[in-house]
């Protein structure tokens, strides 16, 4: 269906027929959603540096609460759920990515205390709000006039979900038993510690180290990526453990190199990694979302153009599934955002930092928009545009005198808006897409959005800072690597102490691959990130490729939703982990009295997760018939 041109399109709900959409029970639900999606990805997101798509486990729960338990029968309201559900996911993508640099100054002694839960929900929610609004004027362009041109993956596949939902929702048995067994595995490696959840062994012979996080959600995003995104990013963790780390350790000997204050040779891999390569991986990041954006200029320049060539045509405007916010709506809410961010004393923003919002906030908008209709959230280069964005915000702010850390907090907090703002717009375009394609009505859309960024927003600030007191951002369990890189890009700016010359080699790197015709950014995040988060990930895109080889349509869809179930099931966990760590029962916390000390060690590890990849094959082969049992 998704395949017609937009001048044969028939929605599954033709515009003359209404059914239940917007209810009690589609908002309800979708707003738990919201917060347990934004909790779950905050989590991963903290510790990969990744986050996925909520929309089709949200699709694929709703048509399981509300077709099988209530037995309510309504493609839209399964529709509105995923819209509400799958907006919690991308607010908290774009909190987490910037938003815990914060917390790591204050720590440091730099700032005076972490940003509160209020100014925490308050960029949070303009920035959801923001992303929503600047979306809606490029709704005809993107979905309706380019129907059949730009594929919208997710949005497609959700359509697709919600679809075969009519038949029967025994699929949402896949997402809650990847729930149930994640959460006992997880519990199991970080609660209980029976083996350690990192695997690690350094190899002298070669000077550097391998391992491996034996983690069921690591593997489910590798399955959901695929074998081509996954091996990207074992192509640059390979690049940064077996190339950059053994030269270094080679060439550097007992030399003292900055930004280390130690020997090469006195380090491990992990120190090495810490210390160069972690900067090299950061410039080829940058490098890829600049390169990126300047590939999409051309499209964004005629995404806009025609946005407002065609946006609230009256002939259109009175069709069920044509209508959208009215543009007066819209510019008032976004003038409102505007005034609370330059006027709220507790946001740490500017009058410039306010006008730098909008100028790059809409630009962005569309950029993701555009982006995400290409090559789908999960590609989406939001880091990117944020890199870019506090590289020229720090170096305005150094040159008009907002300088120290006070200026670095202000232009992280105009990063994280302009972030969020990206996310947000990639997943409303995405989620119109999908109501596009079963005949939901846009403006209904457009409120759930507003309704599960506001509902995120608030929850958002409380998981932060749960997870900080728990274990604090930066380090081993919750390395935060999006949010170190911005702390990293805002302090080498402002202070003129990055290392520039790792950077740019960084970016040299991004240059090559793009001159190779391959994709800089998942490369270049394999780069950044340490080799035992890109392991997992390519184990679990090798087994969707077993699966793709043998035409197995089934086994993979099947798979995608039982992996999303194992994120979910993870994220879930580490949210009650996080509790655990900070219940006190005498002088231990409840997390230090269950923690066995991993009495299995490394093989343990490795037989674990060799059963996980074992269930998610079992699970993916399942007939439909052994689903409805």
């Amino acid at each position: 269906m998704g395949k017609k041109n937009k001048d044969d399109f028939k929605p599954f709900i033709p515009a003359d027929k209404v059914v239940p959409e917007m209810t009690v029970v589609s908002v309800i639900i979708g707003l738990i959603l919201a917060v347990v999606f934004g909790a779950a990805n905050a989590y991963l997101g903290l510790r990969v540096g990744m986050t996925v798509s909520a929309s089709i486990p949200a699709a694929v729960l709703s048509m399981g609460i509300i077709r099988m338990i209530m037995k309510r029968n309504s493609i839209l309201e399964n529709n509105m759920v995923q819209t509400i559900g799958s907006a919690g996911e991308s607010l908290a993508a774009g909190a987490i990515f910037t938003l815990p640099a914060l917390f790591m100054w204050a720590h440091e002694g730099h700032l005076d205390r972490s940003p509160g839960i209020m100014t925490i929900m308050i960029i949070a929610l303009c920035g959801g709000v923001l992303g929503v609004l600047f979306m809606v004027p490029l709704r005809t362009a993107l979905i309706v006039e380019e129907h059949g041109t730009l594929p919208f993956p997710e949005g497609t596949a959700c359509a697709e979900v919600l679809l075969a939902g009519e038949e029967g929702g025994e699929k949402s048995k896949l997402v809650f038993s990847g729930l149930g067994l994640s959460a006992v595995y997880k519990f199991i490696a970080d609660g209980l510690c029976l083996f350690p959840s990192e695997v690690h062994w350094e190899i002298p012979a070669l000077k550097t180290g391998f391992g491996f996080d034996a983690l069921p959600a690591l593997a489910g995003v590798g399955f959901i990526c695929g074998k081509k995104i996954s091996s990207y990013l074992m192509a640059g963790g390979f690049l940064g453990w077996f190339v950059l780390i053994p030269l270094i350790s080679i060439f550097g000997l007992d030399q003292v190199i900055a930004p280390q204050t130690a020997a090469i040779s006195t380090l491990d891999s992990f120190g090495i990694w810490s210390s160069y390569i972690r900067y090299i991986g950061a410039g080829a990041v940058a490098a890829g979302g600049i390169i990126s954006l300047i590939k999409t200029l051309p499209t964004i320049v005629k995404t806009f153009s025609k946005a407002m060539q065609g946006f609230g045509h009256k002939e259109s405007a009175s069709v069920r599934t044509n209508k959208d916010m009215p543009m007066h709506i819209l510019l008032i809410l976004a003038l409102a955002v505007v005034l609370v961010i330059w006027l709220v004393p507790s946001v740490p923003v500017s009058l410039i930092g306010a006008l730098i919002i909008v100028v790059f906030g809409f630009f962005f908008a569309t950029v993701s928009s555009r982006m995400v209709g290409l090559v789908g959230s999960s590609n989406n280069p939001v880091s990117g545009m944020a890199i870019a964005t506090l590289l020229i915000t720090t170096a305005i702010f150094k040159a008009t005198g907002n300088t120290g850390y006070a200026g670095m907090a202000s232009a992280i907090s105009v990063g994280t808006i302009i972030c969020i703002i990206a996310a947000m717009a990639g997943d409303t375009s995405q989620d119109l897409k999908t109501g596009y394609i079963v005949g939901a009505t846009p403006i209904k859309q457009q409120i759930g959005e507003l309704g599960g960024a506001l509902i995120a927003a608030v929850a958002i600030g409380g998981v932060m800072y749960l997870l900080d007191a728990a274990w604090g951002f930066g380090g081993s369990e919750l390395p935060a690597p999006q949010a170190t890189l911005m702390k990293l890009v805002v302090e080498g700016v402002m202070g003129s102490t990055l290392p520039w010359g790792l950077v740019i080699a960084g970016a040299a790197v991004a240059i090559v691959v793009e001159i190779l015709g391959l994709p800089i950014l998942p490369i270049a995040i394999g780069l950044y990130l340490p080799i035992h988060l890109s392991v997992p990930i390519f184990a679990g895109g090798l087994l969707r490729e077993f699966f793709e080889r043998k035409k197995n349509k089934t086994a993979g869809e099947n798979g995608v939703l039982f992996s999303s179930g194992l994120i979910a099931g993870e994220g879930l966990i580490g949210i009650a982990l996080a509790i655990f760590a900070i219940i006190k029962v005498g002088d231990k916390s409840l997390g230090e009295i269950i923690n066995l000390g991993a009495p299995l060690g490394n093989i343990g590890g490795v037989v674990f997760f060799l059963i996980m990849l074992a269930l998610i094959y079992c699970f993916s082969v399942k007939k439909k018939k052994e689903l409805k049992k």
